[in-house]
């Protein structure tokens, strides 16, 4: 693939389906202006977004290059730019960005960005990676291509690295990878956003009514009343912890969202870990959401129903704001564990489904269709 040194600079951004696509298109709208605007030397570019699946069935950086190699082969395209939503590995380390300055092409895993300010943070990473594809290479006689340090806000923290040579033909001669705790939280990150925990709670129709009647009848039961006044705060809150745990836990276990790597390469243990905190993570946001939906709700039920005076003489305590508040905390946990229960009701799909982004499900699929054959 040769790079025009004149005329206008085709661009395609070759992203996967879902939110990768969605970043590519918002993207594009101002993407060939910001990058005239910043190459100077009246350059202009053409920014093009082609949606297809091109990491279905792999996750190994060397293979998908060589795929993004022979789509822009067959295209009259200049420099290609991937997107993928999937976070990627090279050599133990996770990878933020691969480059091949000869084919002009650039690999982006978007967990890698983190999970906030995602659309700005790719815009200037592609941005940073189209500019340094079409600036002046050096020969193969001086060394391994040199672009710009990617050193914008955006991708802060990349380390870079210079591959070494090898017998085999080379995908890449430059690549952006981030370390440390501090790397692995921000991949997680992205996953989790990338994955969107909040549309867990519309998918859990069956638990999320279950758990609605079971507050709304805890919330009427004098024996409920008792046990709520006489609750420290500490108590509440393992109350909470406890119910919220019994949730994550049931639903990963029942709907099979635990992942079992096939593999026994460190690599692979290392995706493995990776994947199944996310799912931890994404999960217990989705349950924290509901959890205080749950609290909410049930305290606008108790300011309708209750009566002081039979919870009074109960209780033999007044009803105030505190006891609302008491009362419709620890119905809420128990509510909490009847939703675990009524959970039970939802199809593994659905859950799948409000669990993980469309490129996860599809690559959970494919995992379980490959350990089936």
């Amino acid at each position: 693939m040769q790079l025009l040194s004149q005329g206008v600079t085709v661009v395609v951004l070759l992203a996967d389906p879902d939110a990768p696509t969605e970043i590519a298109q918002r993207m594009a709208r101002t993407l060939a202006a910001r990058l005239a605007e910043k190459s100077g030397q009246g350059r202009r570019f053409d920014v093009e977004v082609v949606s297809e699946p091109f990491t279905a069935g792999t996750e190994d950086p060397p293979t998908l290059m060589r795929r993004i190699m022979d789509r822009g082969s067959a295209e009259n395209w200049d420099i290609v730019v991937a997107l993928t939503d999937l976070p990627l590995h090279t050599h133990g380390r996770r990878l933020a960005v691969d480059l091949n300055h000869e084919y002009g092409l650039a690999l982006l895993s978007l967990p890698s960005l983190g999970g906030l300010r995602l659309q700005t943070r790719a815009r200037r990473a592609v941005e940073e990676a189209v500019l340094g594809l079409a600036g002046p290479q050096t020969t193969e006689a001086e060394g391994p291509p040199r672009s710009q340090p990617l050193l914008g806000p955006s991708v802060d923290r990349l380390a870079p690295v210079h591959p070494g040579r090898t017998g085999e033909k080379e995908t890449d001669d430059l690549r952006y990878v981030v370390s440390g705790p501090r790397g692995y939280l921000r991949v997680l990150a992205g996953m989790v956003r990338a994955n969107r925990p909040w549309r867990l709670v519309p998918g859990l129709q069956k638990g999320l009514a279950a758990a609605l009647a079971t507050g709304a009848v805890a919330t009427v039961n004098s024996t409920v009343w008792t046990l709520a006044a006489s609750l420290s705060t500490p108590r509440l809150v393992i109350a909470t912890v406890g119910s919220v745990a019994i949730m994550i836990g049931w639903l990963i276990i029942d709907a099979e969202l635990w992942h079992r790597s096939a593999e026994s390469s460190p690599e692979a243990r290392q995706r493995a870990r990776l994947y199944n905190a996310s799912t931890v993570v994404t999960v217990g946001i989705g349950v924290l959401v509901c959890y205080v939906g749950l609290l909410v709700i049930n305290w606008v039920w108790a300011l309708f129903i209750l009566n002081d005076q039979a919870f009074a003489a109960v209780t033999r305590t007044p009803l105030h704001a505190e006891e609302y508040l008491t009362l419709s905390w620890f119905v809420a946990s128990v509510a909490t564990v009847g939703g675990a229960l009524g959970s039970g009701l939802e199809s593994d799909e659905a859950i799948r489904a409000a669990a993980y982004s469309k490129r996860e499900q599809e690559r959970r699929r494919e995992l379980q269709k490959s350990d089936d054959d």
